[in-house]
């Protein structure tokens, strides 16, 4: 099994879900999170006064998959999520070693 972490814009979110729901994909944690990479953030103006925004406002999408379906949900959620401009996010794979479901006490892949 494998744990796909994906930053995404904000405004992606309900289109990158939906493109996933339509492969199959059933469980998705999404977290708001702020964070900034090569974009370093950007000046805004308020009330005259200039200030930096450095931390950028994001959504992280956890979801854990058996093997087989890692790179459908790659490309899923890199075509869905892509604007072709900076700040489109990035995606991470990790192994994970095992998964519960705390109400029946399955293990493995029927866990997920």
């Amino acid at each position: 099994m494998k744990k796909i972490e994906a930053i995404i814009k904000p405004f992606k979110l309900d289109e990158v879900k939906d493109a996933l729901n339509e492969i199959g994909i059933q469980g998705i944690t999404v977290s708001e999170v702020k964070g900034f990479g090569r974009q370093k953030g950007h000046t805004e103006l308020y009330r005259g006064a200039e200030y930096v925004v450095d931390f950028l406002p994001k959504v992280k999408m956890e979801i854990v998959v058996p093997d087989n379906l890692v790179l459908k949900v790659i490309e899923t959620i890199q075509n869905t999520a892509r604007t072709g401009r900076i700040g489109d996010g990035k995606i991470f794979v990790t192994n994970v070693e095992e998964a519960i479901r705390i109400r029946t006490g399955e293990k493995g892949e029927v866990a997920v």
